[in-house]
Formats: C-alpha cells, structure tokens, sequence
C-alpha cells in the first residue's frame, strides 16, 4: 500500500519504519513494502519509495532488520509505473500529471497512449530504453537482497509498465514487443528471466497481476491464466492476483472476496501457487479461502493499514487465543479474556 511518504528522493522514512515495523510487532507473517520504484521515472509521484541507488539500501536496511527482529519476513513490491508515473500525491490538490516545473518528469509506456486525461502524454519506449528497464529491475532486485528483503515481488499490475505492455488496449506497438499475446508479454518475461538469473534460486519470487482489466476487449482471465504458465516456467513462485487499473473504462463489482476467483482460476489451471486479495476483512473469511484451495496465500491491504495487530486477532478467534503479543504488549492482550497479569 503506497504511502507517499518520501521526501522528493525516494528514501525511506520513519513512516515506513513505524508503518511496517508495526505490522510486523502484529504477527503479521509476511510485511511487503510498497510499491518501489526502480529508477526515479518508475514512481508514481514525488513522494513514493526508491530503491534505485545503494543510499537507498542505507535507508531500509533498518526496517527489515526490525521485521526480521519481529519474526515475521521481510519482502518489497519493486515497480516502474509506466505512463501512470509523475501524478500528484492522492491528497495533492492538484490531483494530476505533474509537469516538469511542478517535480514532475517525463513517464514513458509501451505506446504513446495516456490513462486518463489527468495523466500525461507518455513517451513510447524504444526497445534499448525497454532493456534498460529491465535492467533496473535486475539492479533494484539485488539491492532489495542487500537492504535485508527475503521476498521480491515484481508488480506488473494495476495499469503500471508490465501491465500497460500486456493489454492490447494500451500497446499498440508494432514491433515485437506488441501485437500478439507472447509478444505483450515478452517485456515481463524477460524481465522476469533475467531477475530470476540474478537472485538465489532460494529466494522466492512473487509476481503482482491484474487478473482483468474489466474491459471488453481489454486484459482478461485466460489471458492471466497463459501469462501465469509462461510465468511459473520462467521460475516464479507465486502469482498475487489482483485485478483493474489498466483502464479508466473499466467496469466492476466492489464486494467481499471479488477477486478471489481470479487467484482460485491461475492457481487450478496453471498449476502455480496464487495470493488472494481484495477486500478480504475478516478471519473466517480469510481461512475459508485457504481451506477451500482458492488460494495459497491472503494478502490483506487496507485492512491490516486499519489494525496492524489483525494476524494476532485473527489467531485469537480461529485458535481460541494467541500467544504471539509482544512482550511488551502481553498484559493489554484481549483474546476473548484477559491474557496478560493485572498491571
């Protein structure tokens, strides 16, 4: 969940230590940082995390120590935000693309095709500025392992590069790179390869789609599901399945669980391991899930930004109690009776 909480350069901040740090005391099992930007042009604004310069390792070697200290595993969401990049804060009153004397830059995509009229005119990339892209990536990759991050997720949803280069509505490149469904994907896949070369086979690989763009003619599932075969060959782990914001058309259905379909399909007829999400709230909710086979894994976005101590209560009610509080924290525990001494 990005927190436009950096100061213009991309470091980390004191927000982001308590803001993870604190999901982490949780007994969350697993705490993803935001959305990443690997190069300056990949952040969505001025004020979203970097992880393009070894300064920027400096900065979050401190937050994932603490994870780590915490017992829960540190990972990082690394993103290039494509033709979505240089937008004003969500709180900006601007609430638009950035022009160049406003801190903002010039974003690039795989055609010339802007989102929505309050972002910019995009730069078409040509194929040596997509190589060097995928190279940021491999940089920022090997950092993320250098900063302390155990798990790298490459986001290629949500409308971002990889998503735009995917969805013949927003690629309209004639070269190999667009036309055909394994052309759209080749800039994901060879991104994909060349970060799985350079990281240690042990270190797990996550990658964040948009199961669907909601358009007709857009993105869609069976497209999800070959994209996730070509994907689990090319040494991805696990697929996070979400779904939208490739398109400002785009038509949905705002319910409990309503991309979990999308997870419970990849994982069935690609045979890879899927994270759901997607207004998941609730424990029972989040276990059925799991029990059903839906999916390997609950990533929880919001709902855990409103309680960072969810996992802890989520135990409580599925176990009958949890002895997972901090120590500090014991004694103001509340698992459907008083678990700490009388202070």
């Amino acid at each position: 969940m990005c927190e436009y909480s950096c100061d213009d350069d991309g470091m980390a901040t004191d927000w982001h230590m308590v803001h993870l740090g604190s999901k982490a005391a949780g007994g969350t099992g697993l705490v993803m940082a935001e959305a990443t930007g690997v190069s300056p042009e990949g952040r969505i604004t001025p004020s979203c995390l970097g992880i393009w310069s070894d300064a920027h390792v400096d900065a979050l070697r401190p937050i994932t120590t603490f994870i780590s200290g915490q017992g829960s595993v540190p990972a990082i969401q690394i993103a290039h935000a494509g033709r979505k990049a240089s937008h004003a804060e969500p709180w900006n009153p601007l609430h638009r693309h950035l022009e160049i004397d406003e801190g903002g830059w010039q974003s690039v995509a795989p055609s010339a095709i802007p989102f929505d009229e309050t972002f910019g005119i995009p730069k078409e990339l040509t194929k040596q500025e997509i190589a060097e892209v995928t190279q940021s990536f491999v940089d920022a990759s090997l950092r993320s392992l250098d900063a302390g991050f155990k798990v790298i997720e490459l986001h290629f949803a949500h409308g971002y590069l990889a998503s735009s280069f995917m969805s013949p509505l927003s690629n309209h490149r004639e070269d190999e790179y667009g036309g055909s469904l394994e052309n759209r994907c080749r800039f994901a896949l060879e991104t994909i390869a060349a970060v799985r070369k350079a990281i240690p086979d042990s270190t797990p690989l996550f990658v964040r789609i948009s199961a669907s763009e909601f358009v007709e003619g857009g993105w869609d599932i069976d497209d999800s599901v070959q994209l996730s075969k070509w994907m689990k060959d090319a040494g991805v782990d696990l697929v996070d399945t979400s779904a939208g914001g490739n398109s400002a058309n785009q038509v949905l259905e705002l319910k409990p669980g309503y991309q979990v379909p999308f997870a419970e399909a990849i994982r069935e007829e690609a045979g890879i391991m899927t994270g759901a999400v997607g207004l998941i709230t609730e424990a029972q909710q989040a276990e059925a899930i799991l029990e059903a086979g839906q999916a390997d894994a609950v990533f929880l976005g919001r709902e855990i930004m409103r309680n960072p101590y969810w996992a802890l209560y989520a135990q409580a009610q599925l176990d009958g109690g949890s002895d997972n509080w901090p120590v500090q924290y014991e004694r103001s525990a509340f698992d459907g009776k008083y678990a700490g001494p009388v202070a």
